[in-house]
């Protein structure tokens, strides 16, 4: 495929103006449901083929996720895409300011496995909300679900303005030696690196959903039941293959046996004895994913789980108590079914030990103290919190979603993701009407006094 002939099609069809138009872009958002609505069991099938999705998680996370995605910007789009006024200060009058948000261009949308239909669908509508043609790079890791979207993108979407491009590492490289408009990244932070050097060729501005260890702070005072149940479905669902899943638990060491007896509990109500016969229950990715998170299994005491099957892609859900620091399951983003947890004498101690590592996609605190709850907002520094809960800001869609620092770059989602995809550009228009001299040469005292006042007003 000639790459280069690919994006200057859609550069011409973006330069044409029709992506431009509101009801050229409504339409579009609307086609996206409509794929997913229509093609829905063909959707839960491919990510049942891809990552051994149960349909009911596949429905909420993907294909629910985004109908309801489109939904809501399809509602708000008119009013984004409007004049933001501004205030225009004396030394600028008479005259009117305003913001006004355009269209970028085309967009190159490489998406992720461990989502593959979310993280490829959701930032187009972003995309297409802001006026975008785009160009989507499926992960060859999801190959039924990347097929997938090759077959019904052109079908349902207009074809001048966005394309699908299967394949691996040669063509996301050749893709990425392109001049984009703006690139959409999401993945870890290695190869997040590669896709900002090859932006930075054509100074392209880049947006990195990446990930990171997101850790989990438990307090003496949180509700134990409650705590637990939603962290065994946010942290098993998808496997723990989901980049704002709690990656280990800070706690007091008065509180690991019956935090761990509540997570077996739990888990054992939503998977069954034989989780592994458990149609609630997914699998890895691959063999190479399931061994590489399966050689995390000897960093620590295993308080529960550890069962594995390389060839069937399974990995048991289990507790480590207390690993190793310096090793791979504590200093690696382990994406998988394992949960460390770690005994701390404080919350300063926890505060200090996020603090000493990279700031993380997500971060969670449970506790019923608000003072504790405030201290942590004001002072922990991730690209999402949540309290007393984990996950669910995503399901807020006019709270912007991205990392901060290694965990990502940039903002998407409702207003966020319009923003983000649009040129937010300053304009001033002023009438023919004369001038004070003020502001004109030659300068004199008089004129200095008359602008260190004027400064101010």
């Amino acid at each position: 495929m000639n790459f280069e002939q690919q994006v200057n099609g859609h550069r011409c069809y973006f330069n044409s103006q029709v992506p431009h138009d509101l009801k050229w872009r409504k339409q579009q958002l609307l086609q996206i449901k409509k794929l997913v609505e229509e093609n829905e069991q063909a959707c839960l099938d491919a990510l049942e083929q891809d990552l051994g999705k149960p349909a009911v998680e596949a429905w909420i996370t993907e294909v629910s996720y985004i109908s309801g995605d489109v939904d809501h910007v399809v509602k708000r789009i008119d009013k984004w895409a409007k004049k933001r006024k501004v205030r225009t200060p004396i030394v600028a009058q008479p005259g009117r300011s305003y913001i006004q948000p355009e269209p970028q261009g085309t967009v190159l949308i490489i998406g992720a496995w461990n989502y593959p239909l979310q993280l490829v669908l959701a930032p187009l509508v972003a995309v297409i909300s802001a006026g975008n043609c785009a160009i989507l790079k499926p992960s060859e890791l999801a190959p039924a679900t990347s097929a997938l979207l090759a077959k019904l993108v052109p079908q349902y979407l207009d074809t001048s303005a966005f394309s699908v491009v299967e394949g691996g590492v040669e063509e996301t490289t050749k893709l990425l030696a392109q001049p984009f408009d703006h690139i959409m990244y999401t993945g870890n932070g290695q190869v997040g690196r590669i896709v900002m050097t090859a932006a930075a060729k054509h100074l392209t501005p880049v947006t990195l959903e990446l990930g990171g260890k997101s850790p989990v702070y438990i307090d003496q005072s949180a509700d134990l039941e409650i705590t637990a149940q939603r962290l065994a479905w946010g942290k098993w669902m998808n496997a723990g293959q989901t980049c704002i899943a709690p990656d280990y638990i800070l706690t007091d060491k008065s509180l690991i046996p019956p935090l761990v007896t509540a997570l077996k509990k739990q888990i054992k109500q939503m998977f069954g004895e034989d989780i592994k016969a458990s149609p609630s229950y997914g699998r890895i990715v691959n063999q190479r994913h399931t061994k590489r998170i399966a050689s995390y299994l000897s960093s620590g005491e295993i308080a529960f789980g550890g069962t594995t099957d390389i060839d069937a892609k399974y990995i048991e859900p289990t507790l480590i108590i207390d690993p190793a620091l310096d090793s791979p399951l504590m200093t690696d983003e382990i994406f998988g079914p394992i949960l460390p947890i770690i005994s701390i004498e404080s919350f300063a101690q926890a505060k200090q030990f996020i603090k000493e590592r990279d700031k993380p996609l997500s971060s969670y605190i449970f506790t019923k103290d608000k003072a504790q709850t405030d201290n942590w907002i004001s002072e922990i520094s991730s690209g999402n919190q949540c309290v007393n809960d984990v996950i669910m800001f995503n399901a807020v869609p006019d709270l912007p979603f991205g990392g901060v620092g290694p965990s990502g770059i940039g903002q998407y989602s409702g207003k966020a993701g319009f923003d983000n995809f649009s040129h937010l550009k300053s304009v001033l228009t002023r009438p023919f009407l004369k001038d004070l001299p003020v502001r004109f040469a030659p300068y004199t005292q008089l004129k200095f006094k008359l602008l260190r006042l004027i400064r101010h007003l």
